[in-house]
């Protein structure tokens, strides 16, 4: 796992559910669109100063910067759900209601 572009990716999925362009964030954040750009591909990181601008910016908790795993491959989400419904066979039926209620 690379964390850069895990929280890189956090990053750009944060601002796309917030509908804020990379230009507008970029100048919230007070950093060029490249600079944002190179931390949203992982190829950059942050500073602290920038982290605290991030959080404000998108109105969220440091903590949900980390909080990546659903950006896994899809291969690997739909082994650990197999997992975990083997685990807790009794909520097999209520996966599927959601599942099928999020399909419509």
């Amino acid at each position: 796992m690379n964390i850069k572009k895990c929280v890189g990716q956090r990053i750009k999925e944060l601002r796309k559910n917030k509908h804020i362009s990379q230009e507008k964030l970029s100048e919230m954040l007070d950093i060029s669109q490249n600079a944002l750009s190179y931390i949203e591909t992982g190829e950059n990181f942050f500073t602290s100063d920038t982290l605290e601008k991030l959080v404000i910016a998108l109105e969220i908790e440091p903590q949900e910067l980390f909080n990546f795993n659903h950006l896994q491959p899809k291969e690997d989400l739909i082994n650990e759900i197999v997992q975990m419904l083997e685990q807790k066979p009794d909520k097999v039926q209520d996966i599927y209601k959601i599942t099928k209620a999020l399909m419509v």
